[in-house]
């Protein structure tokens, strides 16, 4: 595969999952109000989440070099909800300022390095407020267990890329978000051999 057929293939994914998550996120979001949604990417999930939930606003945010590519997207498919696109890096301290009742992630703790996902929950603990709800989309191990060998052969991929990216244990994301306050209220098996987290 060459970088587009990368590209190409990333996008395919996130266009097949974005209907089931949204299943689920109706539900897990129905009380919430202003979502903030940590490494947007292409933008897709914030244009299909933002349509079928209206009651929300939804925040993008990424870093500087994708906000150029989600605000066109937004120029084209956004609607009324979707906010424009923050610059965050989640290893600074320059997060957005407003309070939010809800964060969302999706593929990113596993390309991140570790200490950069410590850094994303400190950061989501000073930004969550009453009733928040964190949602991760993404393939995990479980005491330190692969769930498929299609997992386990992707988390190689991931190593050889950077060996600081890969599938992260349950139990170690668990334990952040216990630190900054919360509680596992879901684990739902998804589609693809991944999982949807939800912590409040």
């Amino acid at each position: 595969m060459n970088a587009s057929d990368d590209d190409l293939e990333t996008w395919r994914s996130t266009d097949n999952n974005k209907v089931v998550i949204c299943e689920k996120l109706i539900e897990i979001f129905s009380r919430q109000h202003r979502i903030l949604e940590i490494g947007s990417g292409t933008g897709q999930h914030a244009v299909w989440f933002a349509r079928h939930m209206p009651h929300l606003i939804w925040q993008t945010s990424d870093r500087h070099q994708n906000l150029e590519f989600i605000r066109q997207r937004l120029a084209v498919e956004g609607s009324d909800n979707i906010a424009q696109p923050l610059e965050l890096d989640v290893t600074t301290n320059l997060w957005p300022d407003p309070v939010y009742d809800g964060v969302f992630a999706a593929n990113c703790i596993h390309i991140m390095a570790w200490n950069m996902v410590v850094s994303m929950f400190d950061g989501i603990g000073q930004k969550l407020g009453k009733d928040g709800r964190v949602v991760l989309y993404g393939p995990f191990k479980y005491a330190g267990e692969f769930t498929t060998p299609s997992n386990e052969q992707f988390d190689k991929w991931l190593k050889d890329q950077n060996h600081e990216s890969g599938i992260r244990d349950f139990e170690a994301v668990d334990g952040l978000a216990q630190d900054i306050g919360l509680r596992l209220i879901a684990d739902h098996s998804m589609p693809a051999n991944n999982q949807l987290i939800v912590w409040g």
